[in-house]
C-alpha cells in the first residue's frame, strides 16, 4: 500500500505562483510515472503534468510554458511549480503515481487551489 500526502495549496491572486508538493510513502515500493491532474466544479478530473521515472514530462497545452513537473526520486516526491497562475486554473490538484511491478495507480487526497481574478 501506498500513501500520498499534498502539500501547498492555497489562495494566491492571478498571476502569482504556488508550489505544490506531493510524497508518497509505504511499503517497498517502485514508482514508475508521477502526475498531477485537477478537477474544477462541474467538470471532469483532466490532466495537467506527469513525468517519468526517468525525467520524460508531459503537459496539457493550457498550462505549458507556465506550470514545471519536477521530482526526487530519493524522497518519493512530486512537485508542481505553477506560475503566472489564472482564474481557471483554480481547482482540486491531485497527485497520482503508478507503482511497479503491476501498474497499479495510486492517488492523493487533493489540495485546492484558487486563484482569484
Amino acid at each position: 500500500q501506498v500513501q500520498l500526502v499534498e502539500s501547498g495549496g492555497g489562495l494566491v491572486q492571478g498571476g502569482g505562483s504556488l508550489r505544490l508538493s506531493c510524497a508518497a510513502s509505504g511499503s517497498r515500493f517502485s514508482i514508475n510515472v508521477m502526475g498531477w491532474y485537477r478537477q474544477a466544479p462541474g467538470k471532469q478530473r483532466e490532466l495537467v503534468a506527469t513525468i517519468t521515472s526517468g525525467g520524460s514530462t508531459n503537459y496539457a497545452d493550457s498550462v505549458k510554458g507556465r506550470f514545471t513537473i519536477s521530482r526526487d526520486n530519493a524522497k518519493n516526491t512530486v512537485y508542481l511549480q505553477m506560475n503566472s497562475l489564472k482564474p481557471e486554473d483554480t481547482a482540486v490538484y491531485y497527485c497520482n503515481v503508478e507503482v511497479l511491478p503491476y501498474g497499479i495507480h495510486y492517488w492523493g487526497q487533493g489540495t485546492q487551489v484558487t486563484v482569484s481574478s
